[in-house]
């Protein structure tokens, strides 16, 4: 699969994966999807809750979805949304998106509702990352 086809496959799944969104107070659907360094696909969503602080973005839950399925490292992350192609990653998510990221040059894309789309890297997202080890030494 080239690095287009993959992009548009891990958007095309992070898409499904916003359908299954819980967003009652924001009303804003997340959708995320990474491939695993397995293969896979994992999909996650944003999911809310009235106490606020207990909600969990779509980047994280896809993450933690790859984990549960044995899963620890991904070569490459989508998130989508109805806005624009600048609503990026959380902070928490960015720090979680480091500790499993296959290395900083680990590609993500970032999708819009108006077809905005932002293609970059942990690295860039999180430049100076809390990490549990150095990629450039493992």
């Amino acid at each position: 699969m080239t690095k287009e086809e993959l992009r548009d496959k891990l958007i095309a799944e992070a898409w499904e994966g916003q359908k299954n969104s819980y967003s009652p107070y924001s009303k804003f659907p997340v959708g995320a999807a990474v491939m695993g360094a397995d293969g896979v696909i994992y999909r996650g969503c944003n999911i809310e809750n009235v106490s606020y602080g207990l909600t969990v973005c779509g980047e994280r839950n896809a993450i933690f979805n790859m984990v549960m399925h044995g899963c620890q490292t991904y070569t490459a992350l989508a998130v989508v949304c109805n806005g624009s192609a600048d609503a990026a990653p959380c902070g928490a998510c960015r720090q979680v998106m480091g500790e499993f990221c296959e290395s900083l040059d680990t590609p993500v894309y970032i999708c819009g509702g108006e077809g905005n789309l932002l293609e970059t890297t942990v690295g860039e997202l999180m430049p100076y990352p809390f990490l549990k080890f150095d990629p450039a030494k493992e």
